[in-house]
């Protein structure tokens, strides 16, 4: 088993299909997507491949050591997670096969009027996993 962080980026991937920002979603439509996730999760519960997952909330910070005293923060000039990331799963798998099928099949969480986002995901194995990318 490998484990794998699946990232929903606000933007900063190539732009989904079904382009619309969640803030322009009905309620209706937000719960669908919610559940969809909620679904989605449940499933890879029961086989075992589901590690946790979470959305972001919008606002984050900044934060670093900088010796005694109180630490800088700043909101910027760094391009933010805030402003990138919207939320993560991590997934146990067997292979990296299917850690691409179940990141598609992610992607087809439903969005505006419903019909699938097909956005981008970006797939990233746990550091110190063995590879299961095969040449």
């Amino acid at each position: 088993m490998a484990k794998y962080l699946l990232l929903k980026h606000y933007r900063g991937a190539p732009a989904a299909v079904n382009d619309v920002p969640m803030e322009k979603w009905t309620p209706e439509e937000i719960s669908a997507h919610m559940q969809y996730m909620n679904d989605f999760a449940a499933r890879l519960e029961q086989t075992g491949e589901f590690v946790d997952s979470q959305a972001l909330a919008p606002g984050g910070t900044f934060v670093r050591y900088d010796g005694e005293g109180r630490p800088p923060v700043t909101d910027g000039p760094f391009a933010e997670t805030k402003d990138l990331i919207a939320g993560w799963m991590v997934i146990d798998v067997d292979s990296y096969q299917r850690a691409l099928d179940l990141a598609g099949e992610l992607s087809a969480a439903p969005g505006a009027a419903g019909r699938p986002i097909h956005e981008w995901l970006e797939l990233r194995p746990f550091l110190g996993c063995h590879s299961t990318v095969t040449e």
